[in-house]
C-alpha cells in the first residue's frame, strides 16, 4: 500500500510544488531552486526505492475507480522501462535544477520559470507511469502546453514565441492523433488499460483497424520526438533557455515519443507496416539531421540537430522489431541523455561565460575554462562513439543490428551504408563542436572575458560526464541491471542474449565504428576551410527550410483558406448568425420528423384556467420583449422579466421549489446586470415610420418572423409529443429512495446536484468561472461610444435645477432620492450575509444550496455597489472575486480527490451525524464542503461581472469613430462598435 501512494505521489508532489513556486516572491530565487530540488531528490528517492519491485519483469500498479463502466479508471503503473524513464526525468531533473540556479538571471521571473519547470516534471513522469490510454494522453497534452510555456519563457523575443508556437503547434497536432489512436485500439481490445492492451499483441496486429490505429499512434510519436518529416520544430524550439533545453531537449519531451515506441512495441511492432513506415523515418531523420548539423553556426543548433540524429538511430533500431534492436535502443536512450544533457548545459556555460554561442566568434577557449573544454571533450566523444565511453557500447550495438543479413536487398545495403555514413556525420560534428570552440588563436571581440563558471554550476556537468565514464568502461556493474529491468519489462521473459562487453573481437560492427571515426576525422579535415567560412545552412538543401514551409501552411490553413470560408459563410452580425443557427436547427430536426410524430393525443391532466392565464401572460411578455428589443431596450428587459417571472411561478406550481428559488434569485441578478450594462450600449433610434424602410430591410424582418414562428411551433409540436406519450422508466425513482440513504439530505434535487451528479455539476460551474472570466476580459478593454457617456435626460434636469441654486451642489437631488434607500441598502448587508448563509446550511434537506446562498451573496454586493458607487464600495471592501473562483474550483476539487485518499471513486460522498453542543445532532456531508465551492465560485463569478460592468462608469470614454444614430439599413461594422 504504501508503494502504491509514492507511486501516486512522484505524479502529483510536482504539480503541488508548480502551484507553490508560482506563488513565491521574485526575489525567491533560491527558494524556488531549494523547493525544485526537493521535488527532484523525492521523486529520485521514490524511484530508487522502488527499484526492488520492478526487478525481473515486476509491475508496480495503483487502480482509482472513476468512471470503470467506461474503462475511465486513473491507473498508476511502474515497470522496469517505466522505471528507467522515471531515473532519467527525476535525477537529470534534479541536475538541471542545480545549473538553472547559476544559468537564470536575477532579472529573469525565476517563480514563473520553476514553476512551469516542476509542472512538466509532473507531467512527464505522468506519461511515463500512466496505466490508461486516455489517460496517457492527458499527461502527453499537458507535455506539450507546459513545454509550450518553458520554450517561450523569454516572451519578449520573437524566437522564443515563434519557437514555442511552432512546437505546441506540431506536437499538439500529434497528440490529436495520439488520442485517435489510443481510442481505436480501446475499441479493438475492449479496454483502456495499458496491461490489457500489450497483452492484445496478436488482437491488435490482426484486427482491420491496426493500420489506421499504427498510423495515429506514430504520428503521435514522431512528433513528439521532432522524426522525419516533422524536425524542423526542435532548432527552433531553441531559443528557450538553456537548462530548458537540456532537460527537454535531451532526457524528457524529445523522448516521450521514443518512449511511445517502446511502449508499444511489443504489440505494434513485427509488421511490414511498422518496419517500413519506422524504419524509413529513423533512418531519414538519422542522417538528414547529422548532415545539417555539421553546418550549423549555433552550439545549441548543431545540438539540436545532432539530437535530431540521435533520435532517428533510437526509431530505425525500434523499427527493426528484433528483440536485440529494442535493446540497444533503450540503451541508447540513457546514453543519449546523459551525454547529450551535458553538452547542452556547457553551451549554456560558454553562451553564459562569453556572450555568444556562435562558432565563428568562438575559439581558443580551452586556455580561459579548461576543465568545462576537458567535459565538453569527454561528452563530444560519447557522442561520436569513441571507445570507451557509453555512446560507443550503444552505437555499436546499432551498427551490429544494421549489419544483420535480410531477404530485402534493399534493407541489406541501405542499413548498414546509411547507419556509417551517419556515424561519420557524428564525429565530423563532435569535431567540430571541440575544435572550433576549444582550440584556436584566442576569441576577440566578445561581450565579456570567458572564464570558468562557478563550481556548482559546473557540478552537474561532471557527475553526467562521469556517468559516460563509467557506463563506456564498468557497463556490466553500472548500467546491466538497470537495463536489464527495462529490456525484460519489454521484450519479455524470453529476451535473448546480449553482451555489454567493451571488446567482441574484429568483427563488422567493429570495423563500422573504425571506419565512421576514421571516415569522420578525414571528412571534417576535407570540410574544415568551407566550414572556417561561415556560411549559414548546409549545402545542396539551404534554401530547404522546414519553418518556411510550416509558416506557409499555417497562413494558408488559417488564413487563406479561413478567409475565404469566412467570406463564403460567415458573417460579423449577430442577426445573420442567429438566422443560420435557428435555420440549421430547423433543417436538422424536420428530417427524422419528416416520417411524422405519431397521433397526438389530448393531455390526461384537466384544463386549468388559472394557469392557462400565467402562461398567457407570460406569452405576451416574450412577444413584447422580442418586439421592443431593438429600439426599446428598457422595456424589453422588463418583458423579459415578466416572462421569467411567470417560469418561477410554473416551478411552484409543479412543486419545483429549488428550482423556484433559483429561477428566482437568477432573475433578479441577470435583470441588474444586465440594466448595467444596457447604460453603456450606443443608442438606436426609432423611425417614424416603416416607409423608410428597404426592400432589404423588410425581407429580413419577414424572414426572421418566418423563423421564428417554424422554430417555435415545431419546439411547441416536439413538446407536446413528448409529453402526451407514456413515459418510460427513469430514475427519479432512484433518487427519491437513495437521496436520504446514500446522500445524506432529503433534499432530491440539491443532493443530486451535489452528490449523485456532483460531476457534472463541477463542469458547470468551471464553465461559470471561465464565463465571468471571459466576460471580464471583453469589458476591461471595452470603453463605450461617445453617444453613450451622456448622462440620462431626467439626471440632465436634476443637476440643472440644482446649478440653478446657490445652496446645492450638482448631483444632490440624485443623492438625496437615494439617502434613505442606500442607508438601507448598507444595513442590509449583513443580514443578507446570515440569510445567504442559512440558504446554504439548509440546502441538503431544504429548499436552497451552494448556488442559491451564492447568488443571495452576490445581491448583497450588487446593493452596496447600487448604494455608494464603485469608488465607495472598494475603498471599504476588499472583494478579490479572481481568487473567490480559483478557491470555489479547488475547494470542489479537492472534495472530490479526497475520495480517493479512502480508496473510493471521484466525487464519492459521505455523510454522518454530528454532535454539536447546544443544538445536538445535525446531519453533515461531505458534499456539504462540495457545495461551499459551488458557493465560494458562484458569489466570485457574479461579482467579477458586476466589477466590470460597474467600472465603466469610472473609466474615461473613448473618441466615438461612427455616427450617434445606427440605422437599420446600414447596419455598423464590428471594428467600429468595438
Amino acid at each position: 500500500m504504501a508503494s502504491s501512494i509514492f507511486l501516486i505521489a512522484i505524479v502529483v508532489v510536482p504539480f503541488i510544488a508548480s502551484l507553490v513556486a508560482a506563488l513565491l516572491p521574485q526575489s525567491a530565487r533560491n527558494a524556488e531552486a531549494w523547493l525544485s530540488a526537493a521535488v527532484a531528490i523525492f521523486g529520485l528517492a521514490v524511484t530508487i526505492w522502488l527499484y526492488p519491485q520492478v526487478t525481473d519483469g515486476g509491475v508496480l500498479r495503483q487502480e482509482i475507480s472513476w468512471i470503470p463502466e467506461l474503462g475511465l479508471n486513473l491507473i498508476f503503473r511502474i515497470d522496469g522501462f517505466a522505471w528507467l524513464f522515471c531515473l532519467l526525468i527525476t535525477g537529470v531533473g534534479l541536475l538541471v535544477v542545480l545549473y538553472a540556479r547559476y544559468y537564470m538571471s536575477p532579472k529573469d521571473p525565476v517563480p514563473r520559470f520553476f514553476a512551469f519547470f516542476l509542472a512538466f516534471m509532473g507531467s512527464m513522469l505522468g506519461v511515463v507511469l500512466s496505466g490508461n490510454l486516455v489517460q496517457l494522453v492527458v499527461f502527453w497534452e499537458l507535455t506539450s502546453i507546459t513545454s509550450f510555456l518553458l520554450i517561450g519563457y523569454w516572451f519578449h523575443l520573437a524566437q522564443a514565441r515563434d519557437g514555442a508556437r511552432m512546437a505546441l503547434t506540431v506536437t499538439g497536432l500529434g497528440g490529436l492523433g495520439l488520442l485517435l489512436g489510443m481510442l481505436i485500439i480501446g475499441h479493438i481490445v475492449g479496454s483502456y488499460d495499458l496491461d490489457v492492451v500489450l497483452a492484445s499483441g496478436d488482437l491488435i496486429k490482426s484486427h482491420p483497424l491496426y493500420v489506421p490505429a499504427l498510423l495515429l499512434v506514430l504520428l503521435g510519436a514522431l512528433t513528439k520526438s521532432a522524426q522525419f518529416p516533422f524536425q524542423f520544430w526542435l532548432p527552433h524550439a531553441m531559443a528557450a533557455p538553456t537548462p530548458v533545453s537540456a532537460y527537454l531537449h535531451s532526457a524528457t519531451m524529445v523522448k516521450a515519443g521514443v518512449f511511445l515506441l517502446v511502449r508499444f512495441w511489443p504489440v505494434m511492432a513485427g509488421t511490414d507496416a511498422w518496419f517500413w513506415i519506422v524504419t524509413f523515418a529513423g533512418l531519414t531523420t538519422l542522417m538528414l539531421g547529422a548532415y545539417i548539423a555539421i553546418f550549423q553556426t549555433d552550439l545549441k543548433g548543431l545540438l539540436a540537430y545532432s539530437t535530431i540524429s540521435h533520435l532517428g538511430l533510437i526509431t530505425t533500431l525500434l523499427g527493426m522489431s528484433s528483440p536485440l534492436a529494442a535493446v540497444a535502443a533503450i540503451f541508447h536512450i540513457a546514453n543519449h541523455a546523459t551525454f547529450k544533457a551535458s553538452l547542452f548545459m556547457a553551451a549554456g556555460i560558454i553562451d553564459h561565460e562569453t556572450g555568444t554561442r556562435d562558432i565563428r566568434k568562438l575559439s581558443g577557449l580551452f586556455r580561459f575554462m579548461p576543465f568545462t573544454a576537458t567535459l565538453a571533450m569527454v561528452a563530444s566523444a560519447a557522442m561520436a562513439g569513441v571507445p570507451l565511453l557509453n555512446g560507443f557500447l550503444s552505437k555499436e550495438m546499432f551498427f551490429t543490428e544494421t549489419a544483420l543479413r535480410d531477404a530485402n536487398p534493399f534493407v541489406n545495403l541501405a542499413l548498414p551504408i546509411g547507419a556509417t555514413i551517419a556515424g561519420m556525420f557524428s564525429v565530423v560534428y563532435s569535431l567540430r563542436f571541440v575544435h572550433g570552440v576549444f582550440f584556436g588563436p584566442a576569441p576577440t571581440g566578445l561581450d565579456r572575458v570567458p572564464h570558468e563558471p562557478p563550481a556548482l554550476m559546473r557540478r552537474p556537468i561532471e557527475i553526467l560526464v562521469l556517468l559516460c565514464l563509467l557506463v563506456g568502461i564498468i557497463p556490466g556493474i553500472t548500467i546491466a541491471p538497470f537495463l536489464a529491468a527495462a529490456v525484460v519489462s519489454v521484450v519479455g521473459p524470453d529476451t535473448p542474449y546480449y553482451s555489454l562487453s567493451i571488446w567482441h573481437g574484429f568483427n563488422i560492427p567493429l570495423a563500422m565504428s573504425a571506419i565512421a571515426l576514421v571516415g569522420g576525422v578525414l571528412l571534417y579535415l576535407a570540410l574544415y576551410k568551407y566550414l572556417a567560412r561561415g556560411i549559414e545552412g548546409p549545402p545542396l538543401i539551404r534554401n530547404l527550410k522546414g519553418q518556411r514551409i510550416f509558416e506557409r501552411v499555417l497562413v494558408t490553413i488559417s488564413w487563406k483558406w479561413a478567409k475565404a470560408l469566412e467570406k463564403l459563410l460567415g458573417t460579423r452580425r449577430l442577426q445573420p448568425q442567429l438566422a443560420l443557427l435557428v435555420t440549421l436547427a430547423v433543417v436538422a430536426a424536420a428530417i427524422p420528423l419528416s416520417a411524422g410524430v405519431g397521433q397526438l393525443a389530448l393531455p390526461p391532466t384537466p384544463f386549468d384556467p388559472a394557469f392557462a392565464l400565467v402562461w398567457g401572460v407570460g406569452i405576451v411578455c416574450a412577444i413584447a420583449a422580442t418586439y421592443q428589443a431593438k429600439f426599446h431596450r428598457l422595456v424589453a428587459l422588463v418583458a423579459l422579466g415578466g416572462a421569467g417571472l411567470v417560469t418561477c411561478i410554473t416551478f411552484v406550481w409543479f412543486s419545483a421549489p429549488d428550482l423556484a428559488v433559483t429561477q428566482l434569485l437568477v432573475e433578479i441578478v441577470t435583470t441588474v446586470l444586465i440594466l448595467l450594462g444596457l447604460r453603456w450600449l450606443p443608442k438606436r433610434v426609432e423611425f417614424d415610420s416603416d416607409d423608410t424602410l428597404s426592400r432589404k430591410a423588410r425581407f429580413r424582418r419577414i424572414r426572421d418572423l418566418g423563423l421564428a414562428i417554424i422554430a417555435g411551433c415545431g419546439m411547441a409540436l416536439m413538446s407536446y409529443a413528448i409529453m402526451t406519450r407514456p413515459a418510460g422508466q427513469g430514475i427519479g425513482d432512484f433518487f427519491l429512495e437513495n437521496s436520504y440513504k446514500l446522500g445524506g439530505g432529503t433534499n432530491v434535487v440539491n443532493v443530486m446536484l451535489v452528490d449523485f451528479r456532483g460531476f457534472d455539476t463541477f463542469g458547470e460551474i468551471t464553465v461559470l468561472g471561465i464565463v465571468a472570466l471571459t466576460v471580464f476580459a471583453l469589458l476591461r478593454r471595452f470603453r463605450p461610444a461617445s453617444d453613450s457617456i451622456e448622462k440620462p435626460e431626467q439626471q440632465r434636469i436634476q443637476n440643472a435645477f440644482d446649478d440653478q441654486r446657490p445652496d446645492r451642489n450638482s448631483g444632490d437631488t440624485i443623492n438625496e432620492y437615494l439617502m434613505i434607500p442606500a442607508v438601507i441598502m448598507q444595513w442590509l448587508f449583513p443580514v443578507i450575509i446570515v440569510l445567504a448563509l442559512h440558504i446554504f446550511m439548509r440546502g441538503h434537506d431544504q429548499p436552497g444550496g451552494g448556488f442559491a446562498a451564492g447568488i443571495i451573496m452576490s445581491i448583497g454586493f450588487i446593493l452596496q455597489y447600487m448604494a455608494g458607487g464603485t469608488r465607495w464600495v472598494e475603498e471599504r471592501l476588499r472583494i478579490l472575486p479572481i481568487r473567490w473562483i480559483g478557491m470555489g474550483l479547488l475547494i470542489a476539487l479537492a472534495t472530490g480527490i479526497g475520495s480517493w485518499l479512502f480508496g473510493y471513486p471521484f466525487m464519492t460522498t459521505a455523510f454522518q451525524y454530528a454532535e454539536i453542543p447546544f443544538i445536538g445532532r445535525v446531519p453533515m456531508a461531505s458534499a456539504l464542503i462540495f457545495d461551499l465551492g459551488v458557493f465560494t465560485l458562484v458569489v466570485g463569478a457574479t461579482v467579477l461581472i458586476l466589477i466590470a460592468l460597474a467600472h465603466q462608469s469610472v473609466r474615461a470614454p473613448r473618441v466615438s469613430r461612427r455616427p450617434a444614430v445606427v440605422r437599420e439599413e446600414a447596419p455598423p461594422k464590428p471594428e467600429e462598435v468595438r
